[in-house]
């Protein structure tokens, strides 16, 4: 059964700081990547979070093994622009995911 996971991403040694998002190495191919977990519902919210230099993603799947070895096939994991610094199991109290 599925759970739902709060997963915290941040710029790795790769990220070109002078760089807005939108203009760091492959971001076609990263943005393409995030599009089909998000149409497959296994990324359910994300996006970069403005003052700090992470990005939160909410998250379906069985365990946090199944989302670090998804996130490993971004280009960006493999090329040191983001890397994975926390997924924890989320209790969602208040809202719904739909």
């Amino acid at each position: 059964m599925s759970k739902i996971f709060a997963v915290f991403r941040t710029r790795g040694p790769g990220w070109a700081q002078a760089r807005p998002l939108e203009e760091q190495e492959e971001w076609q191919s990263h943005a393409a990547f995030m599009d089909r977990l998000f149409a497959e519902k296994f990324v359910l919210l994300a996006g970069p979070l403005e003052t700090l230099s992470e990005a939160l993603m909410i998250v379906r799947a069985e365990s946090a093994k199944e989302i670090e070895a998804r996130l490993a096939e971004d280009c960006w994991t493999r090329s040191g622009l983001l890397s994975t610094r926390l997924i924890a199991p989320w209790e969602l109290r208040l809202g719904s995911l739909g």
